[in-house]
């Protein structure tokens, strides 16, 4: 009794160590703790699912909460680079831009996009009779550049999926590409790590791989079929189209914000989600696929823009 009391414990202390190794060699190729990277991914994904399938005002304050977050940590990072971008200002901006999109429909997002970008540079510049705060004319020029950057990077195309969203039946489409975007993620990073060999772009995110793009490609074609036939009620072909399109965006996405990281020397932009980084480390891939989502929605449903 004692000897297999003895053997159940050292096969289980056996398999302890072997699921600690396998974890840690996957934490070192990828970079990041993977149970958090999970453990955080699945509560997020889990409160957007809930906010659309519940009530479109909940998912409309869970979009301001992230494009405020996102907006903070991005002009933050900016300003470690040696631009002044306004912070707070920001933030106001971009949270103001979503109820006005969301209720003001398309000519609300462009009104209070170009009124957000005035909002910043007159920030900027009030920001620049303040002695303390004084910069050269060309810095304030670059700096309010800066400031417009962010809120078309974050505000514009955030508030793609904000229209998306409001419109008829939207919410279900909101959810498909956000699953989308998801499974080519997942599916990018299991054909990565198990085969990817060949660097797509070292220069700028040395771990992404062909390999992984293929990956990404396959899981996205056979999402989009099913979330196609299920989901959005759509022919499976238009699943096709919509999950190759997601995977281009996704994955230009991710490239371009690795380069805005690169250029601003930083290895994630926070630190305020473990696992994964700050909340543009986990909008990159859906920021510029809402805008094709919400395009694709307006020709296939031939909703008024």
């Amino acid at each position: 009794m004692q000897a297999t009391r003895a053997d159940l414990t050292a096969q289980v202390r056996a398999t302890r160590a072997s699921i600690e190794a396998t974890n840690a060699r996957i934490n070192a190729r990828t970079g990041r703790n993977l149970l958090f990277a999970v453990s955080v991914g699945l509560l997020l994904g889990g409160v957007v699912l809930a906010s659309l399938v519940v009530e479109k005002q909940l998912f409309l304050l869970i979009g301001i909460a992230l494009v405020a977050f996102t907006a903070y940590e991005l002009a933050t990072a900016l300003r470690q680079a040696g631009r002044r971008v306004p912070r707070v200002g920001s933030v106001i901006a971009v949270v103001a831009l979503v109820p006005i999109t969301y209720y003001g429909r398309p000519d609300g997002q462009w009104l209070g996009l170009v009124g957000a970008m005035a909002f910043v540079a007159l920030w900027r510049v009030v920001e620049q009779a303040v002695p303390a705060r004084r910069t050269s004319a060309r810095a304030v020029v670059g700096d309010i550049g800066s400031s417009v950057f962010l809120l078309a990077y974050v505000g514009l195309l955030g508030s793609f999926a904000v229209l998306l969203t409001a419109g008829d039946g939207g919410e279900w489409w909101t959810l498909a590409f956000l699953i989308l975007v998801v499974c080519c993620d997942t599916g990018a990073y299991v054909a990565g790590l198990n085969f990817g060999k060949h660097p797509m772009a070292p220069t700028i995110s040395p771990k992404k791989t062909w390999e992984g793009f293929a990956g990404a490609v396959v899981a996205a074609v056979l999402a989009g079929i099913l979330l196609s036939l299920f989901m959005i009620q759509q022919e499976w072909w238009f699943g096709v189209v919509l999950g190759l399109v997601i995977v281009v965006t996704a994955t230009l996405g991710d490239l371009a914000e690795s380069l805005i990281k690169r250029d601003l020397g930083v290895k994630d932009i926070s630190s305020w989600l473990p696992g994964h980084g700050g909340f543009l480390d986990r909008l990159d891939s859906v920021l510029p696929s809402a805008a094709v989502a919400y395009a694709l929605f307006l020709i296939v449903t031939g909703a008024s823009s």
